[in-house]
């Protein structure tokens, strides 16, 4: 029987990740620990990749994890599609997902579910993180354990995940500061509107779009201090009847997150559906009423689905092959729609 990577890190006495970066000569290791490293994998026989060897001679079954949190937002059903998707595509080559989905955010529920994951013994995972310190330890804690981890939709930045998936959302408030500028020639004031403040989508959404008119120099354009509505529809309807009572010349509502409905409610109730111009993101079937009945002027998509649906593969792909991903960020299309080209709302497999 051949020896193990992590046989080699428990008679080295250092990480499983420490061997890996010593065998394969990936980052710092103290040069005296890598000779220990590679003296005992050559005395012990070892060879690598056995993982991948053995799948793909056996066959064998494997789990992949997959968390996706904020599921009550029309976005996130539609990622969860696209999960819903891979698993189908995926079981004839016998890999088997287990997805588990929670709403709102939740730090400690999101650690729960990847300790539960882990003990049914999934060999990878993908999921929608959040900013939360804790979630980048564990998910460095992961790396170093050789369990490879995907983030979809929203990042965890500065951590050891294999990749992100998802929208270039900085590039995505940048865009969305371009066309409020078209849509307010004249200036005015508008108000951001945000998400959950440990969410890394919803705060480059909101740094993209106000660094973007600063350096626009839009003299004419004053942005109102954001607030956060935590991806509800209610708060975000009480926080816009507050803005637009304290601002009856609002000119536009930039929404970085959910709560379009509560906003759009609240302009059509203060009778300046024509007056203020919206810009939102996501094409759902919700969004997809409000941009036809001109309540949203614009709408910013990033194929949700393609976000669910290519993590599974592409971790499927690193645990048969051990092929990486082409980059580290991987960024799905800036889609810019209107009422005149939304076409199909969901979004399926090319």
């Amino acid at each position: 029987m051949s020896v193990t990577s992590k046989q080699i890190a428990e008679l080295a006495g250092v990480s499983r990740g420490t061997v890996d970066r010593a065998l394969h000569n990936r980052g710092r290791v103290n040069p005296e620990v890598a000779q220990r490293i590679l003296q005992l994998a050559e005395e012990l026989g070892y060879q690598p990749n056995p993982i991948g060897r053995a799948l793909v001679k056996k066959a064998q079954r494997f789990k992949i994890g997959v968390i996706l949190q904020s599921i009550e937002t029309p976005t996130m059903q539609i990622v969860s599609r696209g999960v819903a998707q891979a698993a189908e595509d995926l079981k004839n080559a016998g890999i088997e997902l287990s997805v588990q989905q929670i709403h709102r955010l939740d730090t400690a529920l999101l650690l729960e579910y990847i300790d539960q994951l882990l003990a049914e013994g999934v060999c990878a995972l993908a999921l929608s993180a959040s900013n939360a310190p804790e979630v980048r330890e564990r998910i460095n804690e992961l790396h170093e354990a050789g369990i490879p981890v995907v983030t979809l939709n929203s990042d965890a930045p500065g951590c050891a995940r294999m990749c992100f998936i998802g929208m270039d959302n900085y590039r995505g408030g940048q865009t969305a500061a371009g066309l409020m500028h078209m849509l307010l020639p004249a200036g005015g004031k508008i108000f951001p509107l945000a998400g959950h403040l440990n969410n890394t989508a919803h705060n480059n959404r909101l740094t993209g779009f106000t660094d973007t008119l600063a350096a626009e120099k839009a003299e004419n354009i004053e942005i109102l201090p954001f607030q956060p509505c935590f991806d509800r529809d209610d708060f975000a309807y009480e926080i816009t009847q507050h803005v637009l009572s304290a601002h009856p010349d609002l000119g536009g509502i930039y929404v970085a997150t959910n709560g379009q409905l509560g906003v759009c409610e609240a302009v059509r109730d203060a009778g300046l559906t024509e007056q203020v111009r919206v810009i939102a993101f996501d094409l759902t079937p919700p969004n997809d009423d409000l941009l036809r009945e001109g309540k949203i002027s614009i709408l910013l998509d990033q194929n949700a689905f393609e976000q669910g649906y290519r993590p599974p593969l592409l971790l499927h792909d690193y645990l048969l092959h051990q092929r990486a991903p082409e980059r580290e960020m991987m960024y799905t299309d800036i889609r810019v729609c209107t009422r005149y080209n939304t076409g199909d709302p969901i979004h399926t497999r090319p």
